[in-house]
């Protein structure tokens, strides 16, 4: 099987796994496990923050973000695709009692005037704006990459407005390496940044909410509340060390891979708008004697999987299982079609 539904199907390498064996753990509710505290401050060091919280999932942090940064009531901006809008379950009305703005971004990409003209004034008909959110890469958007300075630009939005800026970075780090930027320059940036380590990273749980010390402690309490206090989580902690010690500079590998099956499908007559392919995931429009639910069955039927995500368009997500051989045949595999 050569799975390119998610880079969450990833596993962990023998090494990964070794060194899950030989983790030193302890209560992490406690504040006692010595893997967690070193992936906590590991992250923040990286990004230039004063603290991080190792939760079970990308959900968890975001969804901790939005709670620490509103009141019930407030309202957040964010694109009409970010994922805590689109796939949390509802979580910002269930969790935070708080509305959404949402605006019709580029791709997933949002820019400073669209914040500005989204905030509502102090009317009392009006909820509160509090919070702005990015997403960076785009999921939606095709795996798509803020230019640095529109985030720049946003936070200068923000800041004239005394509005928080949230970070949904389950794929920052492939945004890095697309766009030959820090995490430092990020750090710089938001009020809260959330990590997944269980993505192109290759760690098979968790994600990091980093920010400043204070804005961590209460996400420390938000998470308990949430159920996501960890006991000996040392050993899913010390998957997302090697992660971040590891696999990063090697995503740039899947992001030219993407490029390959692109090229390929292009070139394909059943094939309509391809969005641009800038990190490791390829969205394609699906046209004539396919629809995209069958072009995903008949690659099934090659052992291919991939993800029709409405009736006209399938995602394919590169990822660290996905080797060049694979690639190759799968080339071969839709040559063939």
């Amino acid at each position: 099987m050569i799975d390119f539904r998610s880079d969450t199907v990833t596993r962990p390498t023998p090494a990964m796994l070794e060194a899950m064996r030989n983790a030193p753990v302890g209560d992490d509710v406690f504040g006692e496990d010595p893997s967690v505290n070193k992936l906590e401050a590991l992250s923040a060091q990286l990004f230039g923050m004063e603290a991080a919280l190792f939760c079970p999932s990308g959900t968890m942090t975001n969804q901790i973000a939005i709670k620490c940064h509103t009141q019930p009531g407030d309202e957040l901006i964010c694109d009409k695709l970010s994922h805590i809008y689109q796939y949390e379950g509802g979580g910002i009305a269930f969790n935070s009692g708080a509305s959404v703005r949402l605006v019709e971004g580029n791709r997933g990409r949002i820019t400073a005037d669209q914040v500005r003209e989204s905030i509502n004034p102090d009317d009392v008909h009006k909820p509160v704006t509090t919070l702005v959110s990015l997403e960076n890469t785009a999921n939606r958007g095709g795996g798509s990459c803020y230019n640095f300075y529109d985030i720049q630009s946003i936070k200068e939005a923000c800041l004239q407005n005394n509005l928080s800026l949230h970070l949904d970075g389950a794929r920052l780090f492939n945004a890095l390496v697309a766009k030959n930027e820090t995490p430092a320059q990020y750090g710089e940036i938001f009020d809260s940044i959330s990590v997944c380590l269980s993505k192109g990273l290759g760690a098979p749980v968790g994600s990091v909410l980093i920010g400043k010390k204070d804005f961590i402690k209460k996400a420390r309490r938000i998470r308990k509340v949430f159920g996501g206090g960890m006991r000996q989580a040392g050993f899913i902690a010390a998957a997302g060390i090697f992660a971040l010690e590891h696999n990063i500079e090697r995503l740039a590998q899947d992001h030219a891979h993407a490029q390959m099956i692109a090229k390929v499908l292009q070139e394909k007559d059943f094939i309509g708008t391809i969005l641009p392919v800038e990190t490791n995931i390829v969205i394609f429009e699906v046209k004539g004697r396919y629809t995209a639910p069958a072009l995903a069955a008949k690659l099934k039927e090659q052992g291919i999987f991939v993800i029709a995500i409405s009736s006209t368009q399938v995602r394919v997500v590169v990822h660290l299982d996905i080797s060049p051989v694979q690639v190759n045949q799968t080339i071969e595999v839709i040559n063939g079609l």
